[in-house]
């Protein structure tokens, strides 16, 4: 099994990348960006630099833009043509914990704590410890719906291993101005699920090979990339389950009001989107900019000729 771990980066390696590329068992490859200094290197992963990424697809390079998170794509195309079996997500600011990638769930039926509700979407942070939080990307209009019965245990394919992450997590700009968390997500509580769609990021991520011609992180749509994405693979039927968390998020600098900037766009759509993909997948594109779309269709064509 081959098993390959993708990030971007606009600085030297980080004590996250560094550890990262010292992983027994897995590929490491790291998307350079125009920021990233000229003599970037790595002890063992691949490094792709920014001159690499044109050669390997212009068109799409164009499409995606620069200076952007969304470059990580060409290393989902790279891992996937190398053969991979499983592509782990990680940002750089993730620093693994020492059980990260030892237990392997993306491929295998597991047992898992599933949540059943009747609204549109699952959120995973609510069924914590931290009920107080949501995940980015929940609809902010069902936040006062949340409920969170017992759960049943229920066996699942893992299509997607979504980890969770200590220390600040993955919510939105605006819990994350009210709440300023630091989080410690209680293991016991995982795995879990839910019985409809639910957001999960590209951070600390795990793909099966059969998700990753669906999974795209649209450009151009703001702070939204990795959630849409999340939706559309769960419209096409892939599952997502997430684990207890196995990184410790030492956040870059962020400017929360930027965030919030870049959130809006989902703060506006996210639930009349989730309700159109389940009538029809690629109703996705009525919601994408024209640059989203050429890019989405251009990686798409890698694909096409596999």
């Amino acid at each position: 099994m081959r098993k390959t771990i993708v990030t971007t980066t606009i600085n030297h390696p980080t004590e996250a990348i560094r550890r990262y590329d010292s992983m027994e068992g897995w590929d490491l490859i790291v998307i350079g960006d125009l920021k990233t200094p000229s003599d970037y290197r790595l002890e063992h992963g691949h490094y792709v630099s920014p001159a690499e990424q044109e050669e390997y697809d212009p068109l799409l390079s164009e499409a995606i833009g620069w200076n952007c998170i969304q470059r990580r794509n060409f290393g989902i195309l790279i891992a996937y043509e190398m053969g991979s079996d499983i592509i782990a997500l990680i940002d750089d600011d993730n620093i693994p914990e020492p059980s990260w990638g030892k237990e392997l769930r993306v491929g295998t039926e597991i047992e898992v704590n599933l949540y059943e509700t009747s609204l549109d979407a699952f959120d995973p942070v609510g069924a914590t410890n931290h009920r107080q939080l949501w995940h980015r990307g929940y609809p902010l209009e069902l936040l006062a719906q949340r409920r969170y019965p017992e759960p049943v245990t229920r066996r699942v394919q893992v299509d997607i291993d979504a980890g969770f992450w200590n220390g600040d997590p993955d919510i939105d700009a605006i819990c994350r101005l009210e709440h300023a968390p630091e989080c410690d997500f209680d293991r016991s509580l995982f795995p879990l699920a839910g019985s409809v769609m639910a957001p999960f990021n590209s951070q600390n991520t795990m793909l099966a090979r059969r998700v990753v011609p669906y999974y795209f992180l649209y450009p151009h749509i703001g702070r939204m990339d990795d959630i849409w994405a999340a939706y559309y693979v769960q419209a096409h039927g892939f599952n997502a389950v997430f684990s207890e968390p196995s990184v410790f998020q030492d956040r870059n600098d962020h400017d929360l009001i930027r965030d919030l900037k870049a959130e809006i766009i989902g703060y506006t759509n996210n639930l009349s989107l989730i309700r159109d993909l389940k009538r029809d997948p690629e109703s996705i594109v009525s919601y994408l900019p024209g640059p989203s779309i050429r890019a989405w269709d251009l990686y798409r064509r890698h694909f096409d000729r596999a």
